[in-house]
């Protein structure tokens, strides 16, 4: 079995820098095609054993990944050794890949966007709902009322003549996420201008609001997550007041999960206008894999496209 220890003579080298063989950080690349930690780690423990046993004491960073392919193929099938080889692909971008995950309150955009992070080595993270929290600081909420609610919460800023014949809690949502993207269309156009890697995940993230003029000079994969299941969805808020410690309040997230469903139902729709997938957050390991298998498969597509450019200049 292999030493649990890191072994730091091992040296993994491009051209003329070095730097020591990290399970760690193999296991994150192998998280990538989506696999478990625990699967990952253990592959990486065996790549590390396999270069101990091999008698050399340094390696290039390209014969390491042949052999963490090599392995991971003996120990998970060919699936897993493409999407590797996919992930390999992330590295050679001319672009910077901007990740948009959208969703109702409660459903995991957080969590999800955090492990999604994690394997891609995205260190760039934020939500729409902080850019809202910081827009509340500059407008007051009689400049800017529908800031200042949450998004399920944005219908009680619109007024009672202009809601007839309209859902009052979707008019105010919409109004909210108009004010919020601005916001939002600012932190992506920095990301594009500087090439930064970055994801960005919240409730005002629906498909078609977005300024998409620069998206073109960035990979931009944008989906919904959604739980489709009520009792399943409630169960999250319940979940997450256990893990906070009750920062956030129970009652009014479950009071309000008719709205939060409307909101959900009104994202799916934007979604489906647009033909922007659509995620069930059944298993958050499940939901992970869905997206990491969406993000190899859209960098393919743009590797293959760039690829036929240049064939044919």
């Amino acid at each position: 079995m292999a030493d649990s220890r890191e072994h730091h003579d091992l040296q993994i080298v491009d051209k003329e820098h070095g730097i020591p063989y990290s399970k760690g950080l193999m296991a994150q690349s192998l998280m990538a095609t989506g696999l478990p930690p625990e699967r990952s780690y253990h592959i990486a423990r065996e790549i590390e054993q396999h270069l101990i046993d091999s008698g050399e004491s340094t390696i290039t960073l390209a014969g390491l990944r042949e052999i963490a392919q090599q392995s991971l193929g003996e120990e998970e099938g060919e699936k897993f050794t493409e999407r590797y080889r996919r992930w390999r692909q992330l590295g050679e971008l001319e672009k910077p890949i901007i990740i948009l995950i959208g969703g109702a309150t409660g459903v995991g955009k957080s969590t999800l966007a955090t492990q999604v992070a994690h394997r891609l080595g995205i260190t760039r993270l934020t939500s729409s709902d902080l850019i809202r929290q910081v827009m509340r600081a500059f407008f007051s909420a009689e400049l800017m009322p529908a800031i200042h609610y949450s998004s399920f919460d944005a219908g009680k800023v619109v007024k009672a003549a202009e809601a007839k014949g309209v859902d009052r809690d979707i008019t105010g949502y919409v109004e909210q996420v108009e004010k919020v993207c601005v916001g939002v269309n600012a932190i992506i156009t920095r990301a594009i201008n500087e090439g930064t890697p970055m994801i960005v995940e919240g409730a005002h993230l629906v498909p078609g609001f977005l300024k998409e003029d620069l998206w073109d000079r960035a990979v931009v994969i944008q989906m919904v997550l959604v739980v489709d299941d009520i009792e399943r969805h409630r169960g999250h808020f319940y979940v997450r007041d256990q893990e906070t410690g009750g920062v956030r309040s129970l009652e009014k997230y479950v009071e309000s999960m008719d709205k939060i469903r409307r909101v959900q139902d009104y994202l799916v729709k934007a979604a489906q206008k647009v033909k922007v997938p659509v995620i069930d957050n059944q298993n958050i390991d499940d939901a992970v894999k869905t997206v990491m298998g969406i993000v190899l498969d859209t960098v393919d597509r743009y590797q293959k496209a760039s690829n036929h450019k240049i064939e044919v200049n």
